[in-house]
């Protein structure tokens, strides 16, 4: 069976995961992941690609990104994988390939999923078992919107100003946010869609989703619900 194209619209948030080929390690010291974040930000500027969170593993890493274009998140990818993967090889003396085929992304409805994949995202090294509390862990954007050290590389989305009207308001109300967590059910969501590169949303959602695109964009009838709650925010 034909490999399906992956899912990448302009305008819309975008849920992505890179992994190391069989898991291994894509990162050996500090420079290796400050190095990544660079190129990051280069090529995301390039090729007009908002971050909005991100959070770099052991052997994989995860980003919340917006393309303003159609070809502007592939290209960043292929961009920053090319230039880091030159990288790494350089600095450890091997070859040959690092990552785990083609990256992995879907597109996430906005006002019902995008917190909570800030969340997902901010929790990974709390999930592995690497540190207690999210802020932490030193590689991850969630100390930016804790307001603990400015990262240059994030754009906050729009429903981030929404949670409060100054900064200290918004940075606890998402420090909150986290605390609280997500269901087992959101985070399954969250995982499937990314990993399977469908679009993760309510019907309505992605039925007007599928009306830009050619491509299929969900596994499922777009008229059957899903079983996620939206994520409560206080």
């Amino acid at each position: 069976m034909a490999r399906l194209p992956r899912l990448t619209l302009p305008g819309y948030p975008h849920h992505v995961i890179q992994r190391g080929n069989n898991r291994q390690p894509i990162f050996v010291t500090a420079a290796d992941r400050q190095t990544l974040l660079d190129l990051l930000e280069e090529q995301a500027r390039k090729f007009e690609v908002a971050v909005h969170a991100y959070v770099l593993m052991g052997n994989h890493f995860h980003l919340l990104v917006t393309p303003k274009t159609a070809d502007g998140l592939p290209k960043m990818m292929q961009a920053m994988g090319r230039s880091y993967v030159r990288y790494f090889n350089d600095t450890q003396k091997r070859s040959g390939t690092l990552w785990e085929g083609r990256y992995k992304s879907t597109v996430i409805q906005p006002d019902r999923f995008l917190l909570a994949c800030m969340a997902y995202i901010d929790l990974n090294p709390v999930r592995a078992g690497l540190v207690a509390l999210p802020q932490d862990y030193l590689w991850s954007s969630h100390v930016h919107y804790l307001g603990l050290r400015p990262d240059r590389l994030i754009t906050p989305h729009p429903l981030y100003w929404e949670l409060g009207n100054t900064p200290f308001a918004r940075e606890a109300a998402y420090a909150e946010l986290v605390h609280a967590g997500i269901s087992t059910v959101q985070q399954t969501a969250l995982t499937d869609a990314v990993l399977l590169g469908w679009a993760l949303g309510d019907p309505d959602f992605v039925a007007n989703l599928q009306k830009r695109t050619e491509r299929r964009v969900t596994k499922v009838a777009s008229g059957r619900p899903l079983s996620v709650h939206r994520p409560s925010i206080k």
